[in-house]
């Protein structure tokens, strides 16, 4: 296949798209239901390229289109959110938010007909109907293919601790698995899922590429699903860590954060400062350990190999990523953070409810606390 590195090349760089996957649930119970159909089918025309299937019938997911900056990508996020909205109000459903639902059983999941999931289903059996998972995914722009691998290999040092900030999926099969993203392991259960190597090139990520395709690993490159990734369908570098967010302010802080982040390798990389050889062991460690404890728990730098707590190291990026931040305008974020270190994330926020409430009130909290403004 050949695999153009120009889809790389954009002059306005550092622009952003936004996918978000959301549960589709009956609005008494807060039980999954097979309404995606419906709502492709009642989305209006110019709307078609916002919405699209996921591997279960049970699950939509919008996709902005490209935006000049945060505020716009959070216009879009607003608008596609009431789209869904409206159509449940008027076709019995309405939309929840969980990095997974807490109690849909695998075997009642139904596949979606698209040629591109049947393979997946195809492919993964039983543990494609596993994956009901829900999450966020930021692409930003960057200026060419060669910058696009490198910032890439930088970024995997930050997996971790955005994971950390983003967890909201503690439960799964009506289980309080322990996990703070059992999602990361539902999803994880499938092939070239994990943290990417270190690239020296992209024509060395090209050939890893082809060579999947020549073996039949793959039949496209967005079937590479690693945690991170350089997007070869948008020449984007791709966050794909995150569970997804109700809470609008937390959406705005991912998207502020991996623009920032990228903006500030970026400049490193031009300046011939960029570190972008990690250890991968101490980037898997921290990424379970973000998967599954709290801010207190002890994870290595796997630039300045010190040790040090999660909170620590989220500040840390938080301290890398301040110029851009500041330089795109958008420095009120790190108060975002700051909140999130102070009272958890929104999986925390779920194993409170859930202690008070049982699981019947939790699933209706995920359809009732949903932010759409």
């Amino acid at each position: 296949m050949k695999l153009s590195p120009k889809v790389f090349n954009h002059k306005h760089p550092f622009t952003i798209g936004v996918e978000e996957e959301y549960m589709l649930c009956n609005p008494k119970t807060g039980d999954l239901v097979d309404k995606v159909d419906v709502i492709m089918d009642l989305i209006d025309p110019s709307d078609n390229d916002r919405f699209s299937y996921e591997l279960i019938k049970t699950e939509v997911e919008i996709n902005t289109p490209v935006c000049q900056d945060v505020e716009q990508a959070m216009g879009e996020i607003r608008r596609l959110r009431n789209i869904i909205r409206d159509i449940g109000k008027q076709n019995n459903f309405r939309m929840g938010i969980s990095g997974t639902h807490p109690t849909a059983k695998p075997i009642e999941q139904n596949f979606v007909s698209a040629p591109g999931y049947q393979w997946v289903a195809n492919q993964m059996g039983y543990y494609a109907q596993r994956n009901i998972t829900f999450a966020t995914h930021v692409h930003v722009a960057v200026p060419d293919a060669e910058s696009a691998i490198h910032i890439t290999n930088a970024m995997r040092r930050w997996i971790g601790p955005l994971l950390a900030i983003s967890t909201n999926s503690p439960f799964f099969e009506g289980v309080k698995t322990g996990m703070l993203s059992s999602r990361s392991f539902q999803f994880g259960a499938f092939p070239r899922t994990n943290v990417p190597i270190t690239f020296e090139s992209y024509d060395q990520y090209k050939d890893l590429v082809n060579s999947f395709i020549d073996m039949g690993s793959i039949e496209k490159p967005r079937q590479i699903w690693w945690k991170i990734r350089p997007s070869m369908d948008f020449g984007t570098i791709e966050f794909r860590m995150f569970d997804i967010q109700r809470s609008l302010i937390r959406t705005r802080l991912l998207i502020a954060l991996s623009q920032s982040l990228v903006h500030r390798a970026w400049s490193e990389f031009k300046d011939g400062t960029l570190a972008e050889d990690f250890r991968l062991d101490y980037i898997d460690d921290c990424y379970w350990k973000a998967s599954r404890f709290g801010f207190d728990v002890k994870v290595m730098d796997p630039k300045s190999m010190d040790i040090l707590s999660m909170e620590e190291f989220i500040l840390r990026m938080v301290d890398y990523a301040e110029p851009a931040l500041k330089y795109f305008n958008n420095m009120d974020v790190i108060d975002t953070v700051k909140e999130i270190l102070e009272i958890g994330s929104e999986a925390i926020e779920q194993k409170q409810v859930y202690k008070s409430a049982g699981m019947s009130g939790l699933q209706k909290f995920l359809m009732d606390n949903v932010q759409f403004n």
